[in-house]
């Protein structure tokens, strides 16, 4: 009797699923990484004290199921109701609750039929994911081009354009925006939530380094939900915690959804020690944007054409040679950088705001290649 090949046993939509590239992790000593928009500052000594503190006999027990000491903190911090707010292992983890959540899957994803219903909706370029989560469920995507500066385009621009859905079952919207780092008023999102009538989600992974955010949108309007993260800003990338805000029938209904447990133990005590130390953090957010603003100088006067950004990396389209090499060669260099093959983006650089120090060195590696060259 034969056993089932393991290709036969697998869904075909896996078969045809591209999984989602995270940056590369470096292994190559002493490499400055500058690849994946991590905070280059440590947690405040008081998360690591809390952290280490909690290393301990509960490492055998479950945490706490409903992340509940950190739901009613950040409940406080933002204002609102314990119930506003559903924690997940990462930002990642509740954008893929919702998209399971709101969106039905569709016989023949690949459908031009647009039924709102099966709808994910998203600007592009933007956070890559979100088409990864849309296949993975077999949703029908619908992939709608930001203006040639990465601005958002208005409701009467989407409106004339034809292809945007403002009945789509899910909207997701990264502000500020990934790769291009531009930021959106939160005026303009108001005016996007309001034409919408399916569940729009903010998407705020950045939102600590921009002049401005659009969390009240989300107490206001019953179909909007911001998404937030201790990753990028507060140096907690390593424990995996993000969250939704929004209105509480929304937030229940993802509740039913999500893994138990799905918040680790010392990923709740370190996000909870955090909030009880903002003061150390907005003080690296400080110190971030300074050097954003001294290192878009200095590539400036390189001859980078570096784009506006409200987060803690930068866009740049460098000189001399196409953007692919300069990644070669500031790798050769010991530095590492991103670069996405996508046509809107294929000729710049996405650069992480580093240390000072770190800024300096990238600087000078640019400087060796031009001369060099």
């Amino acid at each position: 009797m034969s056993l089932p090949r393991p290709k036969n046993l697998i869904r075909p939509l896996v078969h045809d699923l591209h999984a989602y590239v995270p940056g590369e992790q470096p292994k190559i000593k002493g490499l400055i990484k500058l690849n994946t928009n991590e905070n280059p500052y440590p947690p405040s000594p008081k998360v690591l004290r809390a952290v280490k503190a909690a290393v301990d006999g509960r490492l055998r027990l479950y945490p706490n199921p409903t992340a509940e000491k950190l739901r009613a903190k950040l409940a406080i911090f933002h204002g609102c109701q314990p119930e506003n707010i559903l924690a997940g292992n990462g930002s990642d983890e509740v954008l893929a609750l919702a998209v399971r959540g709101f969106v039905e899957p569709a016989k023949n994803p690949k459908s031009k039929i647009q039924n709102p219903k099966l709808l994910v909706q998203y600007f592009t370029p933007s956070y890559s994911l979100y088409s990864v989560l849309a296949d993975t469920h077999g949703a029908v995507k619908n992939a709608v081009a930001l203006n040639a500066d990465f601005s958002l385009p208005s409701v009467a621009e989407l409106q004339r354009g034809g292809q945007w859905n403002f009945h789509a079952a899910l909207t997701l919207v990264t502000t500020p925006n990934a790769p291009s780092g531009r930021g959106y008023s939160t005026a303009e999102l108001e005016k996007l939530c309001r034409a919408q009538k399916g569940v729009v989600i903010l998407d705020e992974a950045y939102v600590d380094f921009a002049n401005e955010n659009a969390l009240k949108l989300a107490l206001k309007f019953p179909h909007v939900l911001v998404a937030r993260t201790f990753s990028k800003a507060y140096s907690l990338c390593f424990q995996r915690v993000g969250y939704f805000v929004g209105h509480a029938e929304l937030i229940a209904a993802l509740d039913k959804m999500r893994d138990s447990y799905n918040v680790n133990g010392l990923g709740q005590i370190a996000a909870e020690a955090t909030l009880d130390d903002l003061k150390f953090y907005r003080a690296n957010f400080k110190k971030i944007i300074s050097t954003r603003a001294r290192l878009a100088r200095e590539l400036t006067k390189c001859g980078f054409r570096v784009l506006p950004s409200a987060t803690n990396f930068i866009l740049a389209k460098p000189p001399l040679f196409p953007a692919e090499a300069w990644l070669e060669k500031l790798r050769a260099k010991k530095i590492l950088v991103r670069w996405f093959s996508a046509p809107a983006v294929k000729d710049y650089l996405r650069i992480t705001i580093g240390t000072e120090a770190e800024a300096q060195s990238l600087v000078q590696a640019v400087k060796d290649v031009i001369r060099d060259a």
